[in-house]
């Protein structure tokens, strides 16, 4: 079941809808073309959002993941191996971030 959409994300849908509607149709455009599976894809678009420490595109790429199976573990190596690539504070960050939608998703918020 698809969680609905963060506030700010409907309320641009309701003003732009054709703008919204463009942008959805080119991230399924984007998401479905090449070889990677479902799982791969969740975890590369989740490193790229770390990696460029975009807050709400890791709590976005973290929640697709988990609606998608993928593991708690695996979306936590992502920001681990971060450390080493982008350093200590901007994965830290990621980290957080990470656990605010496991913690969300498992109800302990």
């Amino acid at each position: 079941m698809q969680e609905p959409l963060p506030n700010s994300i409907s309320a641009f849908e309701k003003k732009h809808p054709a703008v919204w509607e463009a942008f959805a149709k080119l991230g399924e455009a984007c998401h479905e073309t090449g070889p990677l599976d479902e799982k791969t894809r969740r975890l590369v678009k989740l490193a790229m959002a770390v990696g460029l420490r975009h807050e709400g595109a890791v709590h976005s790429a973290t929640r697709n993941a988990l609606q998608s199976g993928v593991a708690r573990e695996e979306i936590e190596h992502v920001a681990i191996l971060a450390i080493t690539t982008i350093g200590w504070p901007s994965a830290y960050a990621a980290m957080t971030w990470i656990e605010d939608e496991i913690s969300h998703r498992d109800g302990s918020r």
